[in-house]
């Protein structure tokens, strides 16, 4: 289920009313479009690259068995293990023994949403593990108790001001609203952190069957600390990133992270192919791969299965009107804007998200700059349709289809409908507008203009061309 516990309309009307909220996202979502576009100076054809990595994605998709069944064998001749979870609490079960096997008490995650969807953290606090994140925006939310807003800038919604209080009571230091203060005093805490972790906890953007290696792309090099420091790596990852080769890999690269933070490439791309080996001197000792289905075979055989390309760049919300007023929170789960309105309902039911596909302008602007040309608005309109078959729409909706059905049905019908509808409106009728419809309209038109249906219909007014211009018949 959607974790959110109010309707998407108290969220999202929550959020419009949160000044700071519609400054954060004009200014982080215009710098993300900014640097997206100036990364792409350098490419001569970027769409003929989208269009390589999209067939990079459905072959690997097309071929997923292969793959998956390569990448364990590379990773088990590495001297890593292999755990396949059909579910989210196979995965954090696995997680949970694993940690308590070994006695471990204290866990370092390198940023992850895949492990944010099945609440590992939650999972291994009811056995006595502090899990702690370690990415800055992932950290600032977890002291605070809240989810991510933003698949790259997780604490978008907060101000500096907001993050120097929570780390002053969180962190026992009186600190200033500085944010290289506040970084550095991140630092110091998470610093004994890595020090002291006994498991270090990933996910991975992409995993190599042909080598057995996992991809892990980030700013800040707490990934490649998580990965080295602490003597267990277990890495969680969503059967749909493995990709089939290296050569797949660097043109995945080159759109992941132009689409994602506008560079040409990350600070660090960390790449992992197993435990460390006898004569190397860093590296975990032990290297635990959990491969994650939880719903993503049935999405695979369906016709969503194109939302299985996804890259998680967050090009898609960068760029749409409604994320971009109302952030991530609004959606309710740990997956936002776009395509979280497509793969919420997808994973967590139709009926408990049906809100999510109509959040949208359907305005094409995701499938633009989507870097493997997933058709969101497609896939947005087939869910509206499932919602409609499934019959999860409001009372009033079915009905107003159903009664325009019936008036639509035939000439005669419509005809007289038309009429009658135009002399109900015009006592509401001001400027040119409906102002202020009755009920059930009302709710529409307190968003929108509503318009009222035109004087005279097409028909009667061609009809009224044809008396006032007759055709000419050439004579027989």
């Amino acid at each position: 289920m959607s974790r959110g516990q109010d309707s998407f309309k108290q969220r999202y009307n929550r959020a419009l009313d949160e000044e700071f909220l519609q400054e954060a996202l004009e200014r982080a979502t215009t710098r993300f479009r900014l640097g997206r576009s100036l990364s792409l100076e350098d490419i001569e054809d970027f769409d003929a690259l989208r269009q390589q990595g999209k067939e990079i994605k459905e072959y690997a998709l097309a071929q997923l068995d292969v793959n998956l069944g390569a990448l364990a064998n590379r990773v088990e001749e590495a001297g890593g293990k292999v755990f396949w979870a059909q579910t989210g609490e196979e995965a954090n079960k696995y997680i949970a023994d694993l940690a308590a096997d070994k006695g471990i008490k204290l866990a370092v995650k390198s940023k992850s949403m895949t492990t944010e969807e099945i609440d590992l953290n939650d999972s291994l606090a009811e056995v006595g593990v502090e899990a702690v994140e370690t990415d800055l925006g992932e950290y600032i939310i977890q002291l605070a108790g809240e989810r991510p807003s933003h698949l790259l800038a997780p604490a978008i919604h907060k101000t500096k001001e907001q993050v120097a209080e929570l780390f002053s009571e969180k962190l026992g230091e009186d600190l200033p609203n500085d944010i290289g203060a506040l970084t550095m005093a991140a630092r110091r805490a998470l610093r004994q952190k890595f020090l002291n972790a006994d498991m270090g906890i990933t996910g991975a953007n992409f995993a190599v069957a042909e080598s057995g290696t996992i991809v892990i792309i980030t700013n800040e090099g707490n990934g490649r600390l998580a990965t080295s420091l602490p003597p267990v790596h277990v890495a969680v990852v969503g059967i749909e990133k493995v990709i089939p080769t290296l050569n797949d890999l660097s043109v995945l690269l080159k759109l992941l992270i132009r689409s994602a933070a506008g560079q040409k490439i990350s600070s660090y791309v960390t790449m992992v192919s197993g435990p460390r080996r006898g004569w190397e001197i860093d590296g975990p000792r032990e290297f635990h791969l959990v491969l994650l289905d939880n719903g993503r075979s049935r999405i695979l055989n369906s016709e969503y299965r194109q939302s299985l390309h996804c890259l998680r760049c967050g090009a898609c919300l960068n760029v749409c009107p409604v994320y971009c007023k109302i952030g991530g929170h609004a959606y309710g789960w740990v997956y936002p804007g776009p395509i979280g309105a497509v793969i919420t309902p997808l994973y967590n039911g139709l009926k408990e998200n049906k809100d999510l596909p109509h959040a949208s302008t359907l305005c094409g602007a995701c499938m633009d700059v989507c870097p493997v040309m997933i058709d969101i608005p497609e896939m947005l309109l087939k869910l509206r349709r499932d919602e409609a078959e499934q019959k999860f729409g409001g009372l009033w909706e079915r009905l107003a289809f159903k009664f325009w059905n019936y008036g639509v049905g035939s000439e005669g019908k419509y005809n007289f409908f038309s009429r009658l509808g135009r002399k109900m409106q015009s006592p509401f009728v001001r400027n040119g507008k409906i102002a202020k419809p009755p009920f059930p309209f009302s709710r529409w038109a307190k968003e929108r203009d509503f318009p009222p249906l035109a004087e005279n219909s097409f028909r009667e007014r061609w009809a009224a061309m044809e008396n006032d211009h007759p055709s000419e018949e050439a004579d027989g």
